[in-house]
């Protein structure tokens, strides 16, 4: 019941170029609440269903993702959306560009966008 992003990113180079090393800052449920190490990013589910059928159980789930990816500069968060965008492409759709704004409090940038996943049972 959760599409496998953290997989598929932690398989990318870039990504773990970007917001790896011990590990990678690629956070679920939308937080990240631990020491904060910039740039990294988040992710969490905003909608989803099973695949229904009539007859049978169903065979896959879709998942509508949003990433949220957050950094010092509007460069490098525009930098890991990308390689984001590159390793996830290849299993999933790209469906929103979301917002890129600036958060009043801490002053980091945030590029959003949205990712639907079909997931095989």
């Amino acid at each position: 019941m959760i599409a496998p992003i953290f997989a598929v990113c932690a398989a990318s180079a870039d990504v773990n170029r970007l917001i790896g090393g011990d590990t990678l800052r690629l956070y679920p449920f939308g937080m990240q609440d631990d020491n904060v190490i910039y740039p990294y990013a988040v992710w969490q589910n905003i909608s989803g269903s099973p695949e229904n059928y009539l007859a049978r159980r169903p065979d896959a789930d879709l998942f509508t993702l949003q990433v949220d990816v957050w950094a010092d500069t509007p460069d490098e968060a525009i930098t890991v959306a990308s390689a984001l965008r590159d390793a996830i492409e290849p299993h999933a759709y790209i469906t929103r560009w979301g917002s890129q704004d600036i958060d009043s409090e801490t002053r980091r940038y945030r590029y959003s966008f949205d990712v639907d996943w079909i997931v095989m049972r």
